[in-house]
């Protein structure tokens, strides 16, 4: 069978395709084989050895494909069921914790670049209905993460405004899921054209933060005194942003990195407003399970950008540095 497998010290010319045995399910095990896979920036970070990982440790924490035989014992899942992975496949249900983080598809544990893998039967969930296994793959990262900001953590009801940062692939799912639930969303970019095309998907109110330098200010005002979910992809680059942009009494969520680990934060403005911040990664299995359930009723379709065959997985990275993407990268098996 065909694996990428990551090369210390790291680094995307790391990533070397090889041909290993096919592994046989154990006691409780489920066979997959993995037709999809799709990039995020903790995999770029892993690929290029930003986070250290053993050597050979296959990458890629999303993954949908279909079960392919069962071992002894399984009783969830049968052969040619469409299942996804799990970012973190011990964490079952419940609050975070640290047994239940120790497994990370693709950082800790081996992740997706694979043809086929031997998982517990707990470590999948099944896959939307109608998805192909492309859009199904872009799923367990960017969609659960969406799915817990907004849904489990914000308690998103109908009327609330959200604000959306950018067109990566959580930005992209939590404008669907949001407008799915009757919210008023506000979105950023710094092209105008991908701003047409987050109107053409539901998308309120555009601002181009390129343009506009004080568009925290902005969106403050436009929704009149702030909105309710922020959801901040840039870190460093944007927090003050969505500190302004957030209303009193109004949730931070904390989600990305893209514009820096590090921010300088007017510690002032997050008391005097009130606001509830917090940090989240991905989520559980139970999380999962009702994203999947959400979609199925309201039928949405994740937006994919460009794919790539399994082997040119450093390409498709490469790709994802220009920052040309609207949507998903997608790799193909």
């Amino acid at each position: 069978m065909k694996v990428i497998a990551l090369k210390k010290p790291g680094g995307l010319d790391n990533l070397v395709v090889e041909e290993r045995a096919e592994p046989q399910p154990k006691t409780g095990e489920i066979l997959v084989r993995w037709r999809a896979s799709s990039l995020n920036y903790h995999d770029y970070i892993v690929a290029k050895g930003g986070i250290p990982v053993i050597h050979d440790r296959i990458p890629m924490s999303d993954g949908a494909g279909e079960v392919v035989a069962v071992g002894e014992g399984v009783t969830q899942w049968q052969p040619g069921d469409k299942v996804m992975s799990l970012f973190y496949p011990q964490w079952l249900e419940g609050r975070p914790g640290t047994a239940k983080l120790a497994a990370l598809t693709g950082e800790t544990i081996d992740g997706c670049a694979v043809e086929l893998a031997c998982l517990p039967e707990s470590a999948v969930t099944a896959m939307p209905v109608g998805l192909t296994f492309a859009e199904a793959a872009t799923l367990p990262c960017a969609g659960v993460t969406a799915w817990r900001a907004l849904m489990v953590e914000g308690g998103l009801k109908a009327g609330d405004t959200v604000l959306v940062q950018g067109t990566g692939g959580m930005s992209m799912i939590a404008l669907q899921l949001a407008k799915a639930a009757g919210a008023y969303v506000f979105a950023t970019s710094s092209s105008d054209d991908k701003l047409e095309r987050l109107k053409a998907l539901g998308a309120d109110e555009l601002v181009n933060y390129r343009t506009d330098s004080d568009w925290g200010k902005t969106i403050n005002r436009l929704s009149g005194g702030g909105v309710d979910h922020v959801l901040d992809a840039g870190g460093g680059a944007t927090l003050n942003q969505s500190v302004e942009a957030a209303r009193v009494d109004g949730k931070v969520t904390l989600i990305g990195i893209l514009g820096g680990r590090t921010a300088t934060v007017d510690v002032p403005a997050l008391f005097f407003k009130h606001l509830h911040i917090n940090g989240i990664a991905v989520g559980s299995a139970a999380m999962q399970r009702d994203l999947v359930a959400a979609m199925n009723v309201n039928h949405i379709k994740p937006v994919l950008d460009r794919s790539f065959p399994l082997e040119a997985l450093g390409d498709a990275f490469r790709y994802q540095e220009t920052n040309a993407h609207f949507g998903k990268i997608v790799v193909e098996f």
